[in-house]
């Protein structure tokens, strides 16, 4: 009887695992910081988004090292494809997140961590700025909706910003996991994200997209749009390799 409930317990924590390990790679278009990375994994993320109005194209590269199992360094560099032109290299965000609560059930989780880091110039003639604010994941079968907000405090000439994203994400398919885990998956994501900058009021947007995991791969994309203020349209297309 040990040997068969042994067994039975091994069975459970594989089905397990593979489960912890697929819904994992899920997280809002919009925002890196809520995707969990375990002890020294690496994510690397290329995000190209446009701007259709404008013509405006960038290209961000961000990357997630996990220090521990709750303390995760991140780090994203923006590039501005076109136009051409002089300052087409964004500055460096670097943060630092402590996931400060974490409860695990075997139909999802609810995490919450703190977040706080600099935006290091990459001109001479720009200032740096402190940044500080929160992200709160809640998983439940197939729904993951998770939520942050960041606050940009600028030196000297450099302005004030803040972000927020509130993203939820429905699992497609497979609508439930076989025992022996998936090779793939597919999400729909529907987000409500909001920008703002001194002297501006916040533009709020609505994002729309779909999320494509492969094992250590994932694809996703979206479109965009402004809901107030300039009312502009933007394409984002993402690719992010798993170590």
């Amino acid at each position: 009887m040990g040997m068969v409930r042994n067994k039975i317990l091994w069975s459970v924590l594989v089905f397990l695992s593979f489960d912890v390990i697929d819904s994992a790679y899920s997280m809002g278009l919009r925002s890196f910081v809520a995707l969990p990375v375990e002890k020294e994994g690496v994510v690397i993320r290329l995000a190209f988004e446009q701007t259709k109005d404008n013509g405006t194209e960038n290209l961000t590269t961000s990357m997630a090292y996990g220090l521990s199992s709750n303390q995760t360094l991140l780090l994203s560099l923006p590039y501005r494809i076109s136009p051409a032109g002089d300052n087409r290299q964004g500055d460096l965000s670097a943060l630092y997140r402590h996931m400060a609560w974490q409860q695990d059930k075997p139909s999802g989780t609810n995490r919450f961590g703190w977040l706080g880091g600099v935006v290091v110039p990459t001109e001479n003639d720009r200032d740096a700025a402190i940044q500080a604010g929160f992200v709160f994941t809640h998983v439940k079968n197939r729904h993951e909706i998770d939520m942050d907000a960041l606050y940009q405090s600028g030196s000297h000439h450099r302005l004030d910003r803040s972000r927020y994203d509130i993203s939820w994400q429905y699992r497609l398919f497979p609508s439930e996991y076989p025992e022996w885990g998936v090779g793939q998956e597919f999400n729909s994501v529907l987000e409500l994200n909001g920008r703002w900058v001194e002297g501006n009021n916040v533009t709020h947007q609505l994002t729309i997209g779909l999320q494509w995991i492969h094992q250590k791969l994932v694809m996703e994309g979206g479109i965009v749009q402004d809901i107030n203020n300039h009312e502009e349209t933007r394409v984002i297309l993402s690719t992010r390799f798993h170590f």
